[in-house]
């Protein structure tokens, strides 16, 4: 039995590393998964005291115990972390996971990092979702702002058929920041809103990520990004096919985790702390 740990969003906020932390030193599993969105808004150098000294702290305390740690960035993560993350991986604190797999047992986990164009102005983590459409209200990648030279124009769905390849992945687990599009997952409080009378689609995960699942049927993956989904839709979980899908965002104080196992992933709780 595998038991992992799944927090997204965290946004830089010092009570909820504080209690993720808890209890991590409380009860800690044998994965900790961290979807994205890692750092303060403006500050991205506060988590290296917030994310960085922690782990340091927790990998001294724990010893042998201490978790494999999979992260991955978010939209709100400036391109320009990338190397508090590098220099964290060399210190064996983390594995940044995103456009990458690293095999655990049986399994194996992907990760990938970005999301379709939205609103925000910082794009170092947006692509084109399965072609160049964009949204209502929504900021074309090339038209908003980076932190860090845009490396090739390439869509979702060739990232995501780049990063698996023709893997087996029956047994895969998929570490997310963009959800699905169309389920309880990415839906947003945009519902009803106009831009240039023109109405706002609700749902705001990725297509490319949906037929992914649809097609490879991975299984488990896990998401972000979308805060309000689960209050809105009333589940924070969704089967797709033989694929189960969890979202750990939350718009809530708490800090929003999920506890499961990766023998048997139906039985993942939420908890809010």
């Amino acid at each position: 039995m595998t038991r992992c740990l799944f927090a997204s969003d965290l946004h830089g906020r010092r009570e909820r590393y504080r209690k993720l932390f808890a209890r991590l030193r409380e009860d800690p599993p044998a994965v900790l998964l961290l979807g994205g969105d890692l750092s303060p808004q403006g500050d991205p150098g506060l988590l290296e005291l917030l994310l960085g000294d922690g782990c340091r702290r927790l990998k001294r305390r724990l010893g042998e115990r201490y978790p494999l740690l999979l992260l991955i960035p978010g939209n709100d993560d400036p391109g320009t972390l990338e190397a508090d993350l590098e220099a964290g991986e060399r210190e064996g604190l983390w594995r940044c996971l995103h456009a990458r797999s690293l095999p655990f047992g049986r399994h194996r986990f992907y990760g990938y990092a970005c999301i379709p164009p939205s609103p925000f102005l910082l794009k170092d983590w947006e692509r084109y979702d399965v072609s160049r459409h964009v949204d209502v209200g929504c900021v074309p990648p090339e038209e908003g702002w980076h932190s860090v030279p845009a490396g090739p124009s390439r869509t979702i769905r060739e990232e995501l058929e780049s990063l698996a390849g023709e893997d087996n992945l029956s047994a895969a687990v998929f570490l997310f920041h963009a959800p699905p599009y169309g389920g309880p997952l990415d839906l947003a409080r945009i519902g009803g809103r106009e831009v240039d009378h023109a109405p706002m689609d609700a749902h705001v995960g990725s297509i490319a990520v949906r037929r992914f699942i649809e097609a490879r049927q991975p299984l488990l993956t896990l998401h972000g990004h979308v805060h309000e989904s689960s209050r809105l839709s009333g589940s924070w979980r969704e089967r797709i096919g033989a694929t189960l899908s969890f979202s750990a965002a939350w718009d809530g104080p708490e800090l929003a985790l999920l506890d499961f196992d990766l023998e048997e992933p139906e039985a993942a709780e939420r908890l809010l702390l």
